[in-house]
């Protein structure tokens, strides 16, 4: 899953630490309408532009995993987010299709305003050491990212980034008392596309859900290229076989909306489907995840999206057996 440039013209947003209500349909404050408290700031760790970072990223952040060299944990300093930008860029524009405007050119990272506030689970190998800058230690070389974004965060910041593309409020209006949390900007370096690196990746997506007591898990996967006719199999088999019940349905935007029921069910080669499938969408299946109704067009990244939701509570046990229920499978 992946977040797009287009909220950087929002600019900086200001948020406050408040808890939102249980019990009652929640909905985002319109940015410039919301009140500024406190939140919990670690002092002196500081992104280039001053913003200050939450204690989440704090050097503190524990490690969730471990697999032989490989670690999995938090991002510890804005070097580190800034280092996953690097790599998300490499990946999405250099080895994919994503089309970088001048911005992106220049600084060669991924980047929008949502780094400033979101959480960054990254794979880190022991093994290679690499410098950072020029006076700096060689640390371990950063070779996998996702990017988390809890609702009570969204709910400072002016939402969740797949509001953009899918109308997610009736959802989250349907589901008062649960606690979302959105995936993003998934990616690994190639060497490291291995069942290794995903799985520690997912150990530390698990253990952040515990931690942090997420219901539900939502966010946009990607099939490559925006012809969805070029996409109708898989489009169609996801459509068919995967579809979210009424009470998590979510859909695409009505002026953004894609049809994705594009072949009869009685038509399709679901061995054919599932191979035109990215690994990612067949993980996520796998796991238990539901597909919302109706995919966008995404001409930036070169891409046709679909939604994907995941209730913890329908998550495949095989799934929670193999981590633990307590996230203890990779402990460090």
């Amino acid at each position: 899953m992946k977040y797009r440039n287009r909220r950087q013209k929002r600019g900086q947003m200001k948020g406050s630490d408040k808890q939102p209500q249980r019990g009652g349909a929640r909905r985002f404050t319109p940015i410039g309408k919301r009140p500024v408290t406190g939140n919990r700031w670690i002092p002196g760790l500081r992104s280039p532009t001053g913003r200050i970072l939450p204690a989440a990223r704090a050097a503190a952040a524990p490690t969730l995993g471990q697999i032989g060299s490989l670690e999995v944990r938090l991002a510890r300093s804005w070097r580190e987010i800034k280092i996953a930008q690097q790599l998300r860029y490499h990946v999405f524009y250099e080895e994919m299709s994503a089309v970088a405007d001048a911005q992106t050119l220049a600084t060669r990272r991924d980047s929008d305003s949502f780094d400033n506030f979101c959480d960054h689970l990254l794979v880190l190998d022991h093994d290679i050491k690499v410098k950072t800058n020029a006076l700096g230690r060689k640390k371990p070389q950063i070779v996998g990212t996702y990017r988390l974004l809890r609702q009570e965060v969204a709910e400072m910041h002016g939402g969740f980034y797949t509001a953009d593309e899918f109308d997610m409020q009736p959802l989250l209006d349907r589901k008062p008392d649960l606690n979302f949390m959105e995936l993003g900007r998934s990616c690994v370096l190639k060497p490291y596309r291995n069942k290794r690196t995903m799985e520690l990746l997912w150990h530390g997506i698990w253990a952040y859900v515990l931690m942090n007591k997420i219901d539900a898990m939502i966010g946009c996967a990607s099939l490559e290229g925006t012809d969805p006719n070029r996409l109708a199999l898989p489009l169609s088999f996801l459509h068919h076989n995967f579809l979210a019940p009424e009470e998590w349905r979510v859909r695409a935007l009505g002026e953004r909306y894609t049809e994705m029921n594009r072949i009869p069910k009685d038509e399709l080669d679901g061995r054919a489907a599932l191979h035109a499938l990215p690994p990612l969408i067949k993980g996520y299946l796998r796991l238990g995840a539901m597909i919302g109704d109706g995919a966008v067009i995404d001409h930036q990244f070169g891409t046709v999206d679909a939604l994907i939701i995941m209730p913890v509570s329908e998550l495949n046990p095989r799934y929670v057996n193999y981590y633990g229920a307590d996230a203890s499978r990779h402990k460090a």
